[in-house]
């Protein structure tokens, strides 16, 4: 690992610029204006330029500015989120999305779009899982891609997040994540890779969390070695909001700019820091030439005429198109779907009613049309003769409803019945509890299942759920959060208009405790330990042979398709598909490698490449699928890079990763790397039973010891401990601060106000302390946050006066 003062500065673009600027004029960009734009230097020509979220459709807020969703942004068109569009594998349609986010983005004069968001789906919990794109990286990495491509066709920018190994979002702005160097790179910075080096995405956020140690914006190895050496990145690194630590070491780390403002108070530590020799100053140059490339560039087209306004009916109707080919049919028992002309349909769930088809959080979008299942039933195929809400939307139960909801479903021929998880429980700033759906929609499941058997379930969630109840349903529609023009989509499906061609990006497991991180998620205190390694989702159910409720890359047709004549070469691998069914439709078809040696431990299959396929009934197409650089690689701890092992390697083609269509075999010349393990000590990880790791064997596989996960308790409270460890804090009004805050969170969700008492836990119980100056523009700085920790930590009139102090010495500054 290179240090700092090793590190090469490239020749600077705009050196003639720079050179006229003073050194706080170079200081002043590196931190925002306000909450959403940048810095200005109006003598210089250089504007400040808008940053807005945005992965599923544009969240520009001016007035009344937050990250977390609460109030109204201008709207917009809202998209199906990555965890929907994910699954219909179609790269040309993610750029397609994309060249319509960025023609909203100019309309909205926004430079960079916050998204997409690339972090892997780690564990099902993660409560963003909605906002990624799938478990694996290769996947994930192409979608992206496409993305970028068509966000920055327009001349803007896109912007990757989260970078990097951000997978849970409970305490996500302190956990340090402790990860081995080889599945950091095969897994979690695969598909960060992919969007630098094919999508080429101009700017790149740093996450919250630390990884190994280091957080992420001021981590050399993560943004130096790898970003920029390896990757050849030269766009801007953003922290996320409010998640810079240590401004200096983000800045000698390569991170150009800290979002929201601090009112000028990390300036002045970049300032101080170069005069008393701590960083040069090349180090600030080079970080002001990227930000002025990107303002500069992203400007170019704003500089000319530029439509101002998008036509709203067209944007909706490519939603709806989105929608509709990202849908997956998981169950079709009895060929329930689609549905027979004619048929009495009862409509019952109050997702129906009030959609769902958006997560909560930053990525909140305010829609421009949103259409709901009951507006559109009146112009569909279906005769729909009623409709019962039949539960409560946030868990509550009521027997009534239930009971209105099976006299309806009584005189229908089929029940449509509509279920899935809530705003609130899929959230940014929190993980779910479980993977259930709520009870009292099981209870109404179960009801309706006694009086009515011929039931589809249409569902309606970012990320997998367990379905002990799916005996009961004959149909399966999985929406997803599909967007504000989802309803009519999942209509056309359920009539056979459309015929549904989406596959699952995830694995469902049977029950949460078979997943791979089971015993890992989340890091409750100081870390978390990714001790399954490289084993998540497919990867580990196909090696440890664990049995899943679907598989990752399923999805059903209302065709049929066959596999045939598979040729392998060097290049690639080719083969022929065919619709053998009556029905137009879409094939997914998914090149899996698996690796026969038994030198270095490897999952038995890996995705590496995939096609999506329109065919006729009865028409044949040849499908080729090219291998490329990441087809036969793995990173080798030993020689700190990739290699390729010399090997018979697997081919595989199949509809989902569990049914493999077409195989063959082919022989690799490698690289001739050194064994990078000792395999005796990696039992585990040779085996793939990865889920239940020893301490010893992970430190094996680290290749050092454990650091401690738990909190310290006898030292004081300092920047990055959470408000949450007041409840052993020495003072006693920090532990009554706690008190309160864990009682309101109680007493809301008690009486049914489940996103405000989420909003405590995001942003007030996991936040650290540091935040409350990062995250405040600058209304309470690192010095009056001194007092607040004397206090904290049992000093309380010394603090106080301290707090005091510092206060009357910022409003003076600001007079």
């Amino acid at each position: 690992m290179k240090t700092i003062e090793e590190t090469n500065i490239k020749s600077l673009k705009y050196s003639d610029i720079i050179e006229k600027m003073t050194l706080e004029e170079k200081a002043s960009l590196m931190s925002g204006k306000d909450f959403w734009q940048t810095q200005d230097i109006e003598r210089l020509g250089i504007h400040n330029i808008f940053l807005a979220d945005g992965p599923h459709g544009i969240r520009k807020q001016m007035a009344a500015a937050d990250h977390l969703g609460l109030n109204e942004s201008t709207p917009a068109t809202c998209f199906p989120t990555a965890a929907t569009v994910a699954n219909s594998w179609n790269v040309e349609l993610g750029e397609k999305i994309g060249e319509y986010l960025g023609e909203e983005a100019v309309a909205q004069k926004v430079n960079v779009l916050l998204g997409p968001g690339i972090n892997m789906k780690r564990d099902p919990l993660c409560g963003r899982n909605f906002e990624y794109f799938s478990e694996d990286p290769y996947h994930t990495g192409k979608m992206a891609a496409s993305y970028i491509k068509g966000i920055q066709s327009h001349g803007i920018s896109a912007c990757v997040k989260h970078f990097a190994v951000n997978n849970q979002e409970e305490r996500r702005m302190s956990i340090d994540t402790i990860v081995d160097e080889r599945t950091l790179r095969e897994i979690y910075l695969t598909a960060f890779e992919i969007a630098v080096k094919e999508g080429k995405t101009k700017t790149v956020m740093s996450s919250y969390n630390m990884l190994n140690g280091a957080y992420t914006n001021e981590n050399i190895h993560l943004m130096r070695e790898i970003l920029r050496d390896e990757w050849g990145f030269e766009g801007v690194v953003v922290t996320d909001w409010g998640g810079s630590n240590d401004r200096v070491a983000g800045l000698a780390a390569g991170n150009e700019l800290e979002m929201p403002t601090t009112a000028g108070e990390t300036n002045q530590e970049i300032i101080d820091a170069i005069k008393n020799g701590k960083i040069e100053e090349r180090f600030l140059d080079e970080a002001v030439d990227r930000l002025l490339h990107l303002i500069f560039t992203t400007e170019e087209v704003f500089n000319k005429p530029y439509k101002q306004n998008f036509d709203i009916k067209e944007h909706h109707q490519v939603a709806q198109e989105v929608a509709e080919e990202s849908i997956v049919l998981l169950k079709n028992e009895d060929h329930i779907l689609p549905l027979k002309s004619g048929l009495k349909v009862a409509t019952i769930g109050q997702f129906a009613e009030e959609a769902r088809y958006q997560g909560a959080g930053s990525s909140i979008v305010n829609p421009t049309i949103l259409e709901n299942t009951l507006e559109v039933l009146t112009d569909s195929q279906i005769n729909n003769i009623g409709y019962e809400p039949g539960f409560e939307r946030y868990g509550k139960k009521n027997a009534k409803k239930i009971e209105k909801a099976c006299a309806l479903a009584k005189d229908a021929d089929v029940v449509l019945l509509y279920i899935g998880l809530d705003e609130a429980t899929e959230a940014e700033g929190l993980d779910r509890s479980n993977m259930r759906i709520p009870e009292n929609q099981i209870e109404l499941l179960n009801a309706v299942h006694k009086v009515n058997p011929n039931i589809v379930a249409v569902l309606s969630c970012g990320a997998a759920v367990e379905m002990p109840w799916i005996d009961k349903v004959k149909g399966l529609l999985h929406g997803y959060l599909n967007g504000q023009a989802g309803a009519k989509a999942v209509l056309k499906i359920l009539t056979g208009e459309v015929n549904p061609s989406g596959k699952l990006a995830e694995s469902y497991p049977i029950r949460y405790e078979d997943t791979p991180a089971f015993y890992q998620f989340p890091g409750k205190e100081v870390s978390v330990e990714y001790r399954e390694a490289m084993y998540i989702g497919y990867r580990y159910y196909d090696t440890a042979n664990v049995e899943v409720r679907f598989p990752f890359g399923f999805g059903l047709s209302y065709t049929t398709f066959s596999y045939s004549d598979i040729q392998v070469d060097k290049h690639g691998v080719t083969f022929h598909l065919t619709n053998t069914g009556s029905a137009a439709g879409m094939e997914i078809a998914q090149l899996y490698v698996g690796c026969q040696s038994e030198q270095i431990f490897r999952p038995n299959k890996e995705l590496r490449g995939f096609k999506k396929v329109f065919l006729k009934p009865g028409e044949t197409k040849a499908v080729t699928i090219p291998f490329d650089d990441k087809t036969f690689r793995y990173y080798n701890v030993k020689s700190d890079q990739w290699e390729v092992e010399e090997a018979d390697y697997h081919i595989m083609i199949g509809a989902s990763s569990a049914d493999i269509r077409l195989q063959d075999q082919i022989f690799i010349e490698g690289t001739n790397a050194p064994a990078p393990y000792e395999n005796s000590k990696l039992p585990s990880y040779f085996s793939g039973d990865a889920n239940k790791v020893s301490t010893e064997e992970f430190e094996a596989l680290l290749g050092r010891k454990v650091p401690p996960a738990k909190w310290d308790r006898s030292r004081p409270l300092g920047y990055n401990d959470t408000i949450a460890q007041c409840q052993y804090a020495k003072g006693a009004i920090a532990r009554l601060a706690y008190k309160s805050i864990t009682f309101a969170h109680w007493f809301l969700k008690k009486i049914g106000k489940r996103s405000t008492a989420n909003l405590i836990m995001m942003s007030v119980y996991h936040m650290p302390f540091r935040g409350v100056a990062r995250m405040t523009g600058g209304i309470i700085n690192m010095p009056m946050l001194d007092g607040i920790l004397m206090m904290v930590n049992g000093q309380f009139f010394k603090g106080f006066s301290h707090l005091l102090r510092e206060r009357k010495k910022f409003v003076k500054a600001a007079k």
